[in-house]
């Protein structure tokens, strides 16, 4: 059962797209007393750091609630820390900013979903596209409150009539999945290994890469192109230089099996000449001042605008920008820099060079040292620039005139959409790759994401697992995190082990930037182990597919905390660093440096399937309970649930080269299973 209260006069998001069932109250002042919820002056909100600006609200809605010391709250998609999101403040706040570690309160999504796990068990979505604070335990231990900068949101309370609480977690999931829409599917040879870097700056760099690949034995489906391959970083061009004939390069690669996958990013470059810039101005399709001039910000080309991808007709026109590389044959996209992220704007550069000038010549003590350098940090992704434009946003109502704080959450998700909605119009017959940084609930219906930039840290090999249930309950099925860390310099051992969890994960992607270490697979000591283990990933490409597109069908999910299956057992709901993939397996991926092997615990009777190569495997029963269990660095661990059956295919070098009539069932032992495999 759900149940919606309406809160003032809330942004129609979309993110809501399935109204059966749903139960609409409005929340006057006795409605929100009885729910919980009560007006609270802004200054008395907390964040990590003390205090926070609340987009000049006099007031925020509040919402706490007293936690049992053993309640568990699961959700908020993509975000730092663990499982169990107790013990910390999360802000909902799309976040430019690559250093994920533990004092971070936001990263590049913004998911207000929660499921409260306790004597009762239920779920809640606020669905509003400004700030939100989730203080889970964070001011008081046992209580969590939440914080809504805004009078103006919708809240969903979502409960379940089963009594059964292992059922009652995936009804409440698949009700609210319902509720949002059906998840995107990714074409099937974006299941396959794919090679990015910030840095391949021509044809020449990315037909080494492939060629590398190839001889080494290593699958690859995909080379991506960063900001590089434009002209001067312009959206929706090719450097002629570079790429002196696009379309035939685009089409060798074809032939190769290789898909070319190009960056577009938000910032449109200001530059006379420009078409998509001259067209944008002359249609007034860019975010708005208040004083109706065109917002000035900096990013890759300099000075952009940014298009008003919250207005329905901005979104067609922009959308109709990539036709110029799907008329060259590409078929698959990522969307970057769209939270939006900052450089500078314009008139707060001035004031920081006006304000710089001022301490020419002082003697620069502590204070001033300090304060200096703050102005230059303070200029990117700055709080106050996100107040200073505007959008001019569709709703159902019609046109309003919105300021860009209020709604900074769904600026990327509706970038997203503009394309997705772009290739239904110019290539409705064609399943297009199409993954964002930025998001919001919602935006799993249009396209994937990965989790942004990460670093080649062991820390992130755990954060990426323990990520992926929250993201599939928020919908988000075609997933992954820069195999290997964006930034950094990756180490062999390293990569090896993320390689290992990665290929249990639908994007499988390699992905650095430039000035870091070379991290393509070849370039190491033991590429033959590199070889064997993406060799792995293609012969379970049949399974990882075939749970994908059942999650998607049903609603559910493809990666399950053992908590959702065995909430009675307390060394399964403690469990963090494993998780069940699909109906068949479970997995424990070492991620600690210089570990041989790690502990394990079986809540149930299962198979442990020990494999060095596609066709060197060793099944071994293990029986429920606490194990250690030795794992080479070269070498792959799982185990497959008692009852079940895993098909393994012979590998290929690229997806459409897998044979899935060659599939061999590895079954638990002692059982007589039968797989679905998905093929389509």
């Amino acid at each position: 059962m759900i149940k919606e209260y309406i809160f003032g006069k809330p942004f129609e998001t979309y993110a809501v797209v399935d109204r059966t069932g749903i139960i609409t109250e409005v929340a006057n002042e006795d409605v929100a007393k009885r729910i919980g919820f009560k007006k609270d002056e802004a200054d008395r909100a907390l964040s990590p750091y003390g205090g926070i600006t609340w987009d000049d609200s006099e007031y925020v809605m509040t919402y706490a609630v007293d936690m049992g010391k053993d309640d568990i709250v699961y959700g908020l998609g993509e975000n730092i820390r663990g499982i169990n999101k107790r013990g910390w403040i999360y802000e909902s706040k799309c976040s430019d900013d690559p250093i994920h570690d533990e004092f971070k309160s936001s990263l590049y999504g913004a998911h207000n979903f929660i499921m409260m796990s306790g004597e009762k068990v239920y779920g809640l979505f606020i669905d509003y596209p400004g700030r939100v604070i989730w203080d889970i335990g964070y001011s008081h231990i046992n209580k969590m409150q939440v914080l809504v900068c805004s009078e103006n949101f919708k809240l969903y309370v979502i409960n379940s009539e089963v009594a059964d609480k292992k059922e009652q977690y995936r009804d409440i999931i698949k009700q609210f999945r319902k509720m949002i829409g059906q998840s995107y599917v990714a074409p099937r040879w974006a299941f396959g290994f794919q090679q990015s870097r910030w840095g391949y700056q021509n044809q020449g760099d990315i037909e080494a890469v492939v060629e590398n690949y190839r001889k080494n034995n290593i699958p690859i489906d995909a080379v991506y192109m960063d900001i590089d391959y434009m002209e001067r970083f312009k959206d929706f061009t090719i450097d002629s230089e570079k790429f002196p004939a696009f379309e035939k390069f685009v089409s060798k690669m074809k032939k190769q099996h290789i898909h070319l996958v190009p960056i577009i990013d938000a910032g449109v470059k200001i530059e006379e000449g420009y078409d998509t810039y001259e067209e944008g101005v002359k249609k007034n399709y860019f975010c708005k001042e208040e004083d109706g001039n065109n917002f000035v910000a900096g990013v890759w080309p300099g000075r952009v605008h940014f298009p008003d991808f919250l207005n329905a007709q901005a979104r067609d026109w922009f959308g109709n920008g990539y036709k110029v590389l799907l008329d060259a044959g590409i078929d698959g996209f990522w969307n970057d820099m769209n939270e939006p992220a900052l450089f500078y704007s314009e008139k707060h550069l001035k004031e920081a060079f006006d304000e710089i000038e001022t301490y020419k010549d002082k003697n620069l003590d502590i204070d001033t040292f300090f304060r200096l350098g703050n102005i230059v940090r303070g200029l990117g992704n700055n709080l106050g620039d996100y107040k200073s434009f505007y959008h001019r946003a569709t709703q159902p109502e019609g046109e309003m005139l919105v300021r860009h704080d209020h709604v900074h959450n769904i600026y990327g998700y509706n970038m997203t959409r503009a394309a997705s909605d772009a290739f239904k119009r110019l290539v409705p017959h064609k399943n297009i790759l199409m993954f964002s940084r930025a998001s919001y609930i919602g935006m799993h219906r249009y396209g994937g994401i990965w989790t942004g930039d990460n670093y080649s840290w062991w820390s992130h090999i755990l954060l990426l697992l323990k990520m992926l249930p929250s993201l599939n309950m928020c919908g988000f099925m075609y997933i992954g995190a820069d195999m290997g860390g964006f930034g950094g310099n990756v180490t062999e051992d390293l990569l090896m082990r993320w390689t290992e969890l990665s290929m249990f994960v639908p994007l499988m992607r390699n992905h650095a930037a430039a000035g870091t270490r070379n991290q393509e697979l070849y370039r190491f000591t033991d590429t033959e182990a590199f070889a064997r283990l993406v060799n792995i990933r293609y012969a379970l490409i049949p399974y990882i597919y075939s749970e994908y597109m059942k999650a998607v069908e049903n609603n559910d999910m493809m990666y399950i905390p053992l908590s959702f299956e065995y909430p009675c057992d307390k060394y399964a709901v403690n469990a963090e660093d494993q998780m069940l993939v699909g109906e068949s397996i479970m997995i424990a991926p070492v991620y600690t440096q210089n570990a041989t092997g790690r502990y394990v615990y079986l809540p149930e009777n299962m198979t442990m399937v020990r494999i060095r190569a596609v066709n060197d495997y060793e099944l071994t029963e293990c029986k429920a309970g606490h194990h250690y269990v030795d794992v080479a660095l070269d070498e792959v661990v799982f185990f497959i649930r008692e009852g079940h059956a895993l098909p393994l295919a012979g590998s290929g070098q690229y997806v459409d080269d897998i044979d899935v009539g060659e599939v061999t069932l590895l079954r638990a032992e002692g059982s007589n299973a039968d797989y679905e495999l998905i093929w389509d």
